[in-house]
């Protein structure tokens, strides 16, 4: 995804800080993320998509720290990752994709250390949903108070949560609304990516809005 860079490198900047030095990838896809953590010292990539996780690879070759695992949070799979006592897991845009989120979250907890992180992406506002959401099989979009109340469920301490994005905010808003977009438009995404987000990323690293095409988040294990 070329077209979105910018976003990536923004995403890069936000979440990396968060993260320990043994980290699990909870939905790498082809790891389009996964290369800014290949300076850890072992990063366990997660997809239920083996053709994703064998193109990841193919894209990261003879990389000693990266090891692969086709499964998902609550399966036995991904309960042995706590034998790699990782201290952090990252979960960009896939918690929306699963039905129990809060057993999801539950399981990345119970594979970390203890004062182990979950640094967290999700889609915000429930009215922004729309055709989209439905293509992208997106089974919620959160709010503040949502994801507040999943946290404390599964015992985790919030230490960081904020919007993210108040421009995508509109334009998610208008191809859900009014263009009823099934979609979204590569030129969208290319326009978006280029001219937006450098000045977007910039002005929200010092003031955080107060409504967002994303929730950011950083949860903390006790």
């Amino acid at each position: 995804m070329a077209a979105a860079e910018n976003y990536f490198a923004w995403q890069n900047r936000l979440v990396t800080p968060e993260l320990g030095r043994r980290v699990v990838e909870v939905g790498c896809g082809i790891g389009n993320f996964t290369r800014f953590l290949l300076d850890r010292d072992a990063i366990h990539a997660v997809d239920l998509d083996a053709s994703c996780v064998e193109r990841m690879r193919a894209r990261y070759p003879d990389r000693a720290n990266l090891h692969t695992h086709v499964c998902e949070p609550g399966s036995s799979t991904f309960a042995d990752l706590r034998g790699f006592r990782p201290d952090s897991c990252v979960c960009l845009n896939v918690l929306e994709h699963i039905e129990d989120d809060l057993a999801a979250l539950q399981s990345m907890s119970s594979v970390l250390t203890p004062g182990g992180v979950i640094v967290l992406l999700v889609p915000a506002f429930p009215g922004l949903y729309g055709p989209i959401d439905r293509n992208l099989r997106h089974h919620r979009r959160y709010t503040r108070n949502s994801i507040l109340k999943l946290a404390a469920a599964a015992n985790l301490r919030v230490r960081k949560l904020h919007y993210l994005n108040s421009v995508g905010f509109f334009g998610w808003w208008a191809n859900a609304r009014l263009a009823r977009r099934k979609e979204q438009s590569v030129l969208q995404i290319k326009i978006f990516d280029r001219f937006i987000v450098p000045l977007l990323s910039r002005a929200e690293r010092w003031i955080h809005p107060p409504f967002g095409q994303s929730l950011f988040m950083v949860l903390q294990k006790p």
